[in-house]
């Protein structure tokens, strides 16, 4: 069986109440969650104290509470360990902005997975605010941002986590990532 369908059964066999599926899951899928922090730190503000693998831990302690959680898929795993680290960032963020008293941005960068020539610098809680707006217009097209950028997963991975076609999801990629930019560019020239 490939990693894929090992992570699947594990998530199925935890849900069903098997504890060691998930001393079993971690080893598997601590890679891919440490490479995802990796990814999510590397796109924030310079001197973040932060590492990818406290990062790491403290979804580790969120996604061990999630025992309510229908599994359908490693893809759908790690949607939801994608959730919960930009929660965690944000929060991070926030603290981090408070300690300075309204100071100092946190940032982000939007990179290839925002298919644009250049790097852009993103506040990080502006980008979760345009994200929480687009979630009450169109959930799904917020999802598939949560899924490609903070995630990682291809058009087709996505799809499959979302239950429509890669075209639906490329589509609404499109439209989310033109909506996000004007979002978030409106919310910096009113700063």
């Amino acid at each position: 069986m490939d990693e894929s369908g090992d992570v699947t059964r594990l998530l199925i066999d935890w849900r069903r109440g098997d504890k060691e599926a998930l001393d079993r899951l971690m080893p598997v899928v601590y890679g891919e969650l440490h490479r995802l922090a990796e990814i999510y730190l590397h796109r924030e503000r310079p001197g973040n104290t932060l590492q990818p693998t406290a990062l790491v831990n403290e979804a580790y302690l969120r996604l061990i509470d999630q025992r309510q959680v229908e599994w359908q898929s490693r893809a759908h795993f790690f949607g939801i360990a994608a959730q919960m680290m930009r929660r965690i960032l944000v929060d991070h963020a926030r603290a981090h902005r408070a300690d300075k008293r309204g100071g100092g941005l946190y940032r982000v960068m939007l990179d290839s997975s925002f298919d644009v020539e250049e790097r852009r610098d993103i506040d990080l809680i502006a980008l979760d605010g345009a994200l929480e707006a687009l979630a009450k217009l169109d959930p799904r097209q917020s999802r598939i941002v949560e899924l490609r950028f903070f995630v990682g997963l291809t058009i087709e991975e996505t799809a499959e986590v979302i239950g429509v076609s890669p075209i639906t999801v490329r589509r609404d990629w499109n439209l989310a990532k033109a909506w996000l930019y004007r979002e978030i560019g409106r919310g910096e020239k009113r700063a």
